[in-house]
């Protein structure tokens, strides 16, 4: 399991024009990521997502420099098996020996940002490749599954107040039992973002699980008047209410209202959760692998949420290599329940690898492949590789 190759490549496809949508970031006419690849001295490969930003567009160039230039060096001629060293190496740099020594981190500068999603992939990267060697799902390595499927909620909802029962109830009748939609500064006063709710709520009846995202986009006065007036609404969670900077300001939500809160996508490692449920600012908690720290650190989070008692539910919008991260650090977890499935364009969930990843009925079931259980489209890579 000698490492002997690290890869990283800028992936920015289109997104057919039927299939865009206007959000708080404005028209989104493209998707990117970075793919990571790790290859071992017996050709053995795993494959690891990291992201640029938390949506669907982000200039990646850095991450790739990043892993090359950075990280490749501490990586080369390792044995990839020893996840948890290599990931303490990578995140401590030429400190790495006291910090393994100590048993304590002596992080390097760049311990928050881009870095930790370059090491996001390389980590999801040798979690896929340590499952592929052993024959058997990532779940397994931490642990198993503690159930044997789980229902998803459809990601999306950007329509108007007009039109958003629709768009939702679209996604009802593809077997979806919960939903979710987009509100916040998009809908240039709270009142409409209440209107849009509202009318989400009435077109889908009691039954269909209704979670709304501001993207953070609301002020702390903003977000208390949208929970009073969606309170009737039967919420099952309001995620991201305001910006990830005032993590005070989102335990004052919380505090002020009944509606479960969600944030977790825009943080770097479980320490940055750990402050959070300090202040007592989260209900559920969101680690996308492909920000957070890959793997090791969303199965962390999921530590945190069990300790703690609270609700998992990883943030899966990006590429199937993330979706899949989350997917079966889900499936291990006893505080997840739910998990996302993005409903919004994204040929990276669909394009970018040979498999199909399926919802049936609004339920999906636990991973059974090696790995991440992931094969590359390596024509769909050469296509929309980006030139650095």
């Amino acid at each position: 399991m000698k490492i002997t190759n690290v890869e990283a490549f800028w992936l920015r496809c289109p997104i057919p024009k039927e299939k865009q949508h206007f959000s708080d970031y404005g028209l989104l006419t493209n998707f990117d990521m970075t793919l990571v690849v790790i290859t071992t001295e017996d050709g053995l490969q795993g494959f690891g997502e990291a992201k640029a930003a938390v949506g669907s567009s982000g200039v990646c160039a850095s991450i790739v420099s990043c892993i090359e230039n950075e990280l490749k060096p501490i990586l080369m001629g390792k044995d990839a098996k020893n996840i948890n060293r290599l990931w303490e190496e990578m995140y401590n740099g030429t400190r790495d020996h006291y910090a393994l020594s100590r048993g304590r981190r002596f992080p390097i500068l760049g311990r928050r940002g881009l870095t930790v999603s370059a090491m996001s992939g390389i980590d999801t990267a040798l979690w896929d490749l340590k499952g592929k060697a052993l024959g058997v799902p990532v779940m397994d390595l931490l642990g198993g599954s503690c159930r044997d499927q789980m229902p998803a909620y459809a990601s999306g909802g950007w329509a108007d107040a007009e039109n958003i029962g629709a768009q939702l109830n679209g996604y009802v009748a593809k077997g979806f039992n919960a939903v979710k939609m987009r509100v916040g500064i998009m809908d240039q006063t709270v009142q409409n973002s209440i209107n849009r709710v509202k009318a989400a709520r009435e077109a889908l009846g009691p039954n269909i699980k209704l979670m709304a995202d501001a993207h953070g986009t609301f002020s702390v006065p903003e977000a208390k008047q949208f929970c009073r007036g969606v309170e009737d609404c039967n919420l099952y969670w309001f995620e991201e209410p305001i910006s990830p900077d005032n993590r005070h300001g989102t335990a004052e939500v919380r505090a002020s209202t009944a509606i479960p809160i969600a944030a977790g996508e825009s943080e770097y490692t479980s320490f940055d959760i750990r402050d959070l449920l300090e202040v007592r600012a989260l209900d559920v908690l969101q680690p996308d692998a492909a920000i957070i720290g890959g793997i090791s650190e969303t199965m962390r989070v999921g530590h945190l949420a069990s300790v703690h008692q609270l609700e998992l539910a990883p943030h899966c919008w990006g590429s199937a290599f993330s979706f899949m991260a989350g997917l079966n650090v889900a499936f291990a977890s006893a505080a997840a329940t739910i998990i996302e499935f993005s409903l919004g364009g994204n040929p990276m969930m669909y394009d970018l690898v040979k498999e199909q990843i399926e919802v049936k009925d609004g339920v999906i079931g636990a991973p059974t492949a090696p790995g991440l259980g992931l094969t590359p489209n390596w024509d769909f890579v050469k296509e929309f590789k980006q030139t650095i």
